[in-house]
């Protein structure tokens, strides 16, 4: 069935908004057929929205196999106490997991979320996800804790779970590093050699000081928190440079590169970066994560100033209170309110799916495109995002 739509606004996001333009899609398919600016005369056929059409959103980081930490991780702690406490209260009954898997995937679906970068240390998600409407890009994560002795153990244990994932017919799969302070060079290159360069990688990154001050110096609460764990740090060697140098040094430039968080990345560092691999770089920012977790939030300033590429993704429900992307716009609208509609709208869908490499069918309103179709209710005269914003999915 073909239906036509119409709205006070619809974003196309790789075009300018239409004032009560008018939306022709597939009913069944939800290809788009054509889009259309505003008729004087508009026929009875189309039905009119009261709001904002936008595409479907795109969370370009989660980890969805810890749904069943909501609630147990108190806020504020800190990185390295958070990183702590998912180590020790991850498990749980696997029919507890798997049911709160299944239901933020869903609680995602009905949120708007079209797909998803989703890290995965276990195939607990696997099952899940070939069941999903909402297309995945899973990231297998790889770390040996900066521990050359333990390397080939960490990497038989994590290529197995990498070889036990069989995604969907258009989703994807790569292996990762999880972040500067837990990959050494040689598990860097092992990652290296099971992607290829079409591949899509992601890297924690400069999430708090104590990252770029082991880099630096060797100081900071790292080289305890290890010690904590059993793990012997007195043979590391500071670089002199911060962390997000060393990643680049290790990681394959041809790949496409999610950088996750930079909470403390500096000016400096994203041109670095950009200039490390040209056009492949893209920032992926949980806004709702950083304020959980250390109460900071990263100077988009510098991002906006570079033209750089930035994403939005939710973490996971041990460092939020939901996985929706528009709760994350409502943070960043809130707290950086410099940040206009039109950029966050564009973080939130095109760039997310050019980011996870889907922006051929995601992302933005095109014809031929399946994007899927939201409705933005209840903002504010000037389109500003309020806290009574509402999202419901028409496609």
């Amino acid at each position: 069935m073909i239906r036509q739509i119409s709205a006070d606004y619809i974003y196309p996001v790789s075009s300018k908004p239409i004032k009560n333009g008018i939306l022709t899609y597939d009913d069944q398919s939800g290809k788009i057929i054509s889009l259309e600016g505003s008729k004087s005369e508009t026929s009875s056929s189309v039905e009119h929205y009261s709001g904002i059409l936008v595409p479907g959103f795109i969370n370009a980081h989660c980890h969805l196999e810890l749904s069943h930490l909501k609630g147990q991780i108190p806020t504020g702690t800190g990185l390295l106490p958070f990183l702590k406490a998912v180590v020790t209260l991850r498990e749980f009954p696997q029919e507890v997991i798997r049911q709160a898997i299944e239901a933020q995937d869903q609680a995602m679906w009905e949120a708007g979320i079209m797909a998803v970068g989703d890290i995965s240390n276990k195939i607990d998600t696997a099952d899940c996800k070939r069941k999903s409407p909402i297309r995945y890009s899973t990231f297998v994560e790889f770390f040996d804790f900066m521990q050359p002795h333990l390397t080939s153990k960490f990497v038989s244990q994590y290529l197995e779970v990498y070889q036990n994932f069989q995604p969907k017919k258009d989703d994807k799969l790569s292996a990762v590093p999880h972040a500067p302070y837990t990959v050494t060079a040689d598990l860097f290159n092992e990652i290296n050699s099971i992607n290829s360069p079409l591949d899509i990688v992601s890297i924690h990154n400069q999430e708090t000081v104590h990252e770029d001050d082991l880099f630096l110096t060797g100081t900071g609460g790292f080289p305890s928190f290890f010690k904590d764990f059993g793990f012997d740090f007195s043979t590391f060697s500071p670089t002199g440079k911060p962390s997000i140098y060393y990643a680049m040094e290790n990681m394959n430039p041809h790949n496409k590169t999610l950088f996750i968080h930079n909470t403390k990345t500096l000016a400096s560092e994203i041109q670095a970066a950009e200039n490390w691999s040209e056009n492949k770089i893209f920032w992926v920012s949980c806004p709702n994560a950083n304020l959980f977790i250390e109460n900071k939030l990263p100077d988009y300033s510098l991002f906006l100033a570079q033209n750089a590429k930035v994403c939005l993704g939710t973490d996971s429900l041990s460092s939020n209170w939901q996985l929706s992307i528009l709760e994350e716009i409502k943070t960043l609208s809130k707290y950086c309110s410099y940040l206009d509609f039109d950029t966050l709208i564009s973080w939130a869908t095109l760039n997310g799916a050019e980011a996870l490499g889907m922006s051929d069918t995601l992302g933005s309103f095109e014809p031929g495109k399946t994007p899927g179709i939201l409705l933005l209710e209840n903002l504010s005269e000037d389109k500003k995002i309020k806290a009574e914003t509402t999202v419901s999915r028409i496609c």
